[in-house]
């Protein structure tokens, strides 16, 4: 997929799983300008494409997933009023896309996965970290005001005493002590990511997409204060699993003791 710039890469396998890579190695793949403008129209080309089943966001080379903003571009866009509300317009686009995105997304990491690297992973529905890899928000290292959405991210993911921790200490978590916080799903040796990854997507690839598409709307809802909940809007996607053919499949498929061939439809 042609994203407009050689910093965010795109691919989809035979298997339907598509891989976003955030491409800026030289600078551990810190998120450019360029990857903010990308990203919006990369992730709903591949939320259009129904032969995407599992999306897979990973970070260029073995030293980082992301490794936060790209500090050499604070000085023209994050510094006078107007170029701060720029750039929170610009991060609010990517996030609208990451929230519109029904399909499951992994996070792949590897290195550090800093600042707006974490933001970056927190949007995912699961991560999955190598050995090694280090988690934090410098924040309170650089004296940058941090958002409220990025702060109520991280509470309702960890708890408001561990978001306390990470945001007023600055340090920087080891991938186990991720793990233990919740922050990830889980930790695997470099070695193995890949494989690990690609297993767990190449399954949920096999599932029926609306079902998966259903559930994930449902844990959306679930995170959201309850009077803004749209509840009716999940409860009509369960029943249009229901009404489908693949749910026909589904038992068709396990009476003849073989794998099913769902068509989200």
């Amino acid at each position: 997929m042609d994203t407009g710039t050689d910093m965010l890469l795109v691919d989809v396998d035979d298997d339907g799983i598509a891989t976003v890579t955030f491409n800026n190695p030289s600078k551990h793949n810190a998120l450019s300008r360029a990857m903010r403008e990308a990203l919006p129209g990369a992730l709903g080309a591949l939320e259009a494409d129904d032969a995407v089943r599992v999306i897979v966001a990973t970070g260029a080379g073995e030293k980082a997933f992301v490794s936060g903003a790209d500090i050499s571009e604070f000085r023209d866009q994050r510094t006078t009023p107007e170029a701060r509300k720029a750039y929170d317009q610009a991060a609010a686009v990517g996030g609208r896309a990451w929230g519109e995105l029904s399909k499951p997304v992994i996070a792949m990491i590897r290195g550090y996965c800093i600042g707006g690297g974490l933001l970056t992973a927190m949007q995912t529905d699961i991560r999955i970290a190598a050995e090694g890899s280090q988690f934090g928000v410098p924040a309170a290292r650089l004296g940058l005001g941090y958002g409220y959405g990025g702060v109520k991210a991280l509470v309702d993911l960890v708890g408001a005493s561990w978001a306390s921790e990470i945001l007023f200490s600055a340090r920087r978590l080891s991938a186990e002590e991720a793990l233990h916080i919740g922050l990830v799903n889980r930790v695997v040796e470099p070695e193995r990511l890949r494989d690990d990854v690609w297993e767990l997507a190449r399954t949920m690839a096999g599932n029926a997409p609306m079902t998966v598409a259903a559930c994930k709307a449902a844990i959306r809802e679930a995170t959201r204060d309850p009077d803004r909940r749209d509840l009716a809007r999940v409860a009509e996607m369960v029943e249009a699993c229901f009404r489908s053919e693949d749910y026909l499949e589904g038992q068709k498929a396990f009476m003849e003791k073989r794998d099913p061939n769902f068509r989200g439809r």
